[in-house]
């Protein structure tokens, strides 16, 4: 009778309408990671351009990114704790202009060596943007099913990708790449003004009540970044999730800096035309992400990611088959279907494996060490292009995808069924 009471309240909860404050959390998390995602696409249809422009090679280009990831790397560890230790609406708020500053500097870059700092400082900034937003709405929904509610957030990283790719195909023919990188502040604007009223959950407040009283009574409170690697087995769950991270957003990150520049040279598409196309891959992105995000919720991460993995590393053989527009937008929607419709998964599965204590610093290595190393992504890829061709960058993709599948499996806590997701 007892564990019918208890299941009974936990539907109730589930069911009851969302706070302000939830509102607020959900909202603001969709609006930061559009801007994320909108920051780092300016880069991906510009690339074209940029590489042109400063008469660099394939590589060079790909930096990019890379550097761009270091950035979001030391970012994400700093701010991640800042936020474990002050309060994550805090700093998720404030961490904004750091995006606008370094965004709208990119129009005055007119070498890559300007690019390369510009985007590094972009990565500090939206580095704290993934691990306080993810953790935000876990401690922000506590008791409801997040799976479907991360995946909305990451949604709306795929709308600020959406609003890059139509900038882009009007922006870059008439001003200049350049000009591109100003579209960006106005987001900013919109994302400060919800976030400005955000309030962390109960949960964190209690936390902090605890801290002061261990600090009364002269009682260490353990370093947010050590956390993670304190037994063999929490080190080899951070080690393995950071791997998947790795995989996906070295995947996603190679897909989208470098499917405009194929679609040109193997379709003969312009630049416009190519950026157009993107939109299918993104459509079909935030379609897999809703997909994801309800069998998430349904039957685990186990069973999600095994199948998205599979279907990720077959699925981008198609892309071979595409003979002309029409039919690349197609396959354009199934590769991203498959290929980033796990990626709200992640925050879902921190956030349940982790305290409170360093919970944001859990998310934000994960998700930053994990793009750091999926940042050598794009580099790579441009080599495979220079030497090999598109089947050798389509074999590369396969085989991360089911490296990822085994490193998955082989995470003890995911097999437990007593875990909350």
């Amino acid at each position: 009778m007892a564990e019918a009471t208890i299941a009974q309240d936990q539907t109730n909860l589930r069911q009851e309408p969302f706070t302000k404050n939830q509102k607020l959390t959900l909202w603001s998390t969709i609006a930061g990671f559009g801007l994320e995602h909108m920051d780092a696409l300016f880069i991906s249809f510009a690339l074209t351009s940029i590489i042109s422009s400063f008469h660099i090679s394939n590589f060079a280009g790909g930096m990019i990114a890379s550097v761009s990831s270091w950035g979001t790397l030391i970012g994400g560890i700093l701010f991640g704790m800042l936020a474990d230790r002050i309060g994550r609406a805090k700093v998720f708020t404030w961490t904004l202009f750091v995006v606008a500053f370094s965004t709208g500097a990119i129009y005055f870059a007119h070498n890559i060596w300007l690019v390369y700092l510009f985007r590094f400082i972009a990565g500090v900034g939206t580095g704290s943007e993934y691990g306080a937003g993810v953790t935000l709405i876990a401690e922000n929904f506590a008791g409801k099913k997040i799976g479907k509610l991360t995946s909305l957030a990451h949604i709306g990283g795929q709308v600020g990708a959406i609003l890059a790719a139509i900038a882009s195909a009007i922006v870059i023919p008439l001003f200049g790449w350049n000009a591109l990188f100003l579209v960006g502040l106005f987001p900013v604007i919109l994302a400060f003004i919800a976030r400005i009223q955000l309030k962390d959950s109960d949960e964190f407040h209690a936390l902090q009540e605890q801290r002061q009283n261990q600090e009364k009574e002269n009682i260490k409170t353990k370093v947010p970044l050590l956390a993670l690697f304190q037994t063999p087995a929490m080190t080899w769950q951070t080690v393995a999730l950071t791997l998947m991270m790795m995989v996906h957003t070295g995947g996603y990150y190679g897909l989208m800096n470098w499917l405009p520049k194929i679609m040109q040279k193997q379709l003969g598409l312009s630049i416009s035309s190519s950026n157009l196309w993107m939109v299918a891959t993104i459509v079909g992105m935030s379609l897999g992400m809703y997909f994801f995000g309800h069998i998430l919720d349904k039957f685990g991460p186990r069973f999600s990611y095994t199948f998205f993995f599979i279907m990720a590393a077959v699925s981008l053989y198609t892309l071979l088959l595409a003979k002309n527009a029409w039919s690349l937008i197609l396959i354009m929607m199934v590769v991203g279907f498959f290929s980033n419709g796990m990626y709200g998964g992640y925050g879902v599965i921190v956030s349940r494996l982790y305290p409170a204590e360093y919970r944001v610093t859990a998310n934000s290595v994960v998700s930053s060490v994990g793009k750091v190393l999926g940042g050598f992504f794009p580099p790579i890829i441009g080599l495979l292009m220079d030497k090999y061709s598109l089947a050798a960058v389509m074999i590369f993709f396969s085989l991360i995808y089911l490296f990822a599948l085994v490193i998955m499996l082989l995470i003890p806590a995911l097999k437990k069924t007593n875990v909350e997701f």
